[in-house]
């Protein structure tokens, strides 16, 4: 674990949070970069929060609008939740890994589970579309904080082209495992160029709610998944958990490192992310990300 100053104005959760994927040391250097946007296919977002770097979030527009309508509702609870993990202002109390970075927010639900433990959930046809909509929108980075709601007819054939869209563009998914602690996958997490999240707690082991595979376990990483605090759709912090929560540390690393090489292919910085964390994978339990290792690891091959 590496480790550093708390960042001025977080909660004492936060730095935890941080710490311990190698976060801290990376943030102190880069903010991140506009031409690095994050499409981020969620709820809708509180737009109007304070403690959004909101200049630099952007509608991509879909069948669901990108600010709430209602502050009360749980998908805008979630989608601002994962936006300010993402880019809030580092001032403020959520973990603020990018907010230099553009935010794409295409939302897919309008109803979301209040409880953090569970995941928000589409139809296959609805994510697929989404995932076409911010790549064509621009985005280098994509969060899926999501599960599927299940198999539908033609569903699983229009997220496979659609994945295989992201693949051809050079455009990184990140994809929560799910938390029914089970042992399988799912058309996303078996997809190899999907990075599936599993959660960990704050001393650094996998919880026992995390989705765990051979997908998940070779092409997959550990983030915070436990008692994060990020920003609440109001003017009060929110402190959840999962994988769903989890899943942007390792989508905000990835810009992180991509921002401080921007010149890099999407493979160079995929590659440093996933294997500076463990070079080989021989278990269904993927290691813990460690962002300032995949930094080193790209300073190595670029010099």
């Amino acid at each position: 674990m590496v480790g550093s100053p708390a960042l001025a104005g977080q909660s004492s959760t936060s730095p935890n949070c941080l710490d311990l994927v190698g976060l801290s040391p990376l943030m102190t250097r880069t903010s991140g970069r506009p031409e690095i946007s994050i499409g981020l296919i969620d709820g809708p977002v509180a737009l109007d929060h304070p403690d959004l770097a909101a200049e630099n979030i952007r509608e991509v527009p879909g069948k669901i609008a990108a600010a709430c309508a209602d502050a009360s509702d749980a998908a805008c609870v979630h989608g601002t939740f994962i936006a300010g993990i993402l880019v809030a202002r580092r001032t403020s109390m959520a973990p603020a890994i990018c907010p230099g970075c553009n935010l794409l927010v295409r939302p897919i639900f309008s109803q979301a589970p209040a409880n953090g433990e569970q995941m928000p959930s589409a139809s296959a046809e609805e994510l697929a579309d989404a995932i076409i909509d911010v790549i064509n929108a621009g985005a280098r980075v994509i969060n899926l904080s999501v599960a599927l709601q299940g198999p539908s007819p033609g569903g699983g054939g229009n997220l496979q082209e659609a994945l295989d869209f992201a693949l051809r563009r050079g455009v990184i998914v990140v994809a929560a495992a799910g938390n029914q602690g089970t042992v399988g996958g799912s058309v996303i997490t078996r997809y190899p160029w999907v990075i599936p999240v599993v959660a960990y707690d704050l001393r650094g082991r996998p919880m026992g709610i995390s989705n765990l595979g051979a997908s998940i376990g070779r092409c997959g990483l550990g983030a915070p998944g436990e008692a994060v605090t990020s920003l609440g759709a109001t003017a009060a912090p929110l402190t959840l958990g999962g994988t769903s929560a989890a899943t942007p540390f390792v989508s905000g690393a990835v810009a992180l490192t991509w921002s401080e090489f921007p010149g890099a292919s999407a493979a160079e910085v995929r590659s440093a992310v996933t294997q500076a964390a463990a070079p080989r994978r021989t278990t269904i339990v993927p290691p813990l990300l460690n962002a300032w290792a995949s930094y080193q690891a790209m300073s190595k091959a670029r010099s």
